[in-house]
């Protein structure tokens, strides 16, 4: 109980009701009355030892789950929400008339200099769909969907079509996942290859200047 209210109740919440700055350096708060509700709440959590009365105890253990359960929810969508509706608003349909690749929106004046384009200029290439980004939007999309069909076990996938979807998605989990570990393993390989540089160019030099000089 004195650990309790030292280490927590003290600082995250007396002070919190009574307006303290926890510190010197705090600015002094107005008081938040309203954690005084949280008292009962709180001492529910002790009903546990008695027999008669230890339901009351799963009270706060409840509000505690769905207000974590609440927060891991938005915390999901907040990381996941944006990549879904980027997902699926991938426009396939090119708004350029004639041009294939995205113009640069840097350029090099006569000293070689990289200097911006105009503003209006960038926004304009920026807001307008090219044909190889649409070539590459229709391929995510249709590395999406096919990726979505492999894991469709509610039925007994049958067709020539839906089987060739079906592996056709999981080719493109293999592929994806095997650049992603030969990814790492080359970002392994990096760091051996520049411990070994050291050994042998750096510390091996030194320890045979050293061993030479004394000798």
């Amino acid at each position: 109980i004195v650990a309790l209210w030292k280490d927590t109740l003290y600082s995250t919440w007396w002070l919190k009701i009574t307006g303290i700055p926890a510190t010197a350096e705090d600015a002094a708060v107005n008081g938040l009355w309203m954690y005084v509700l949280l008292l009962p709440i709180g001492l529910m959590g002790y009903m546990v030892f008695s027999r008669k009365h230890n339901w009351m105890s799963r009270i706060p253990i409840g509000m505690l789950l769905g207000f974590w359960s609440g927060q891991q929810l938005l915390n999901w969508w907040r990381k996941f929400g944006p990549q879904i509706f980027d997902t699926i608003n991938k426009p396939v349909i090119p708004t350029s008339s004639g041009e294939f690749l995205q113009p640069a929106v840097v350029q090099l004046d006569g000293s070689g200099e990289i200097i911006p384009k105009d503003p209006a200029v960038v926004a304009d290439i920026q807001s307008t769909l090219y044909w190889s980004g649409a070539l590459s939007n229709v391929i995510f999309v249709v590395t999406v969907l096919a990726a979505l069909s492999y894991f469709i076990f509610s039925y007994d996938i049958k067709g020539k079509m839906m089987q060739g979807v079906n592996n056709l998605g999981r080719w493109m989990l293999m592929i994806g996942f095997g650049a992603i570990f030969g990814a790492t393993v080359m970002a392994r390989f990096a760091l051996v290859i520049d411990r070994m540089a050291y050994l042998w160019l750096e510390w091996g030099q030194s320890v045979q200047s050293a061993v030479g000089g004394g000798g």
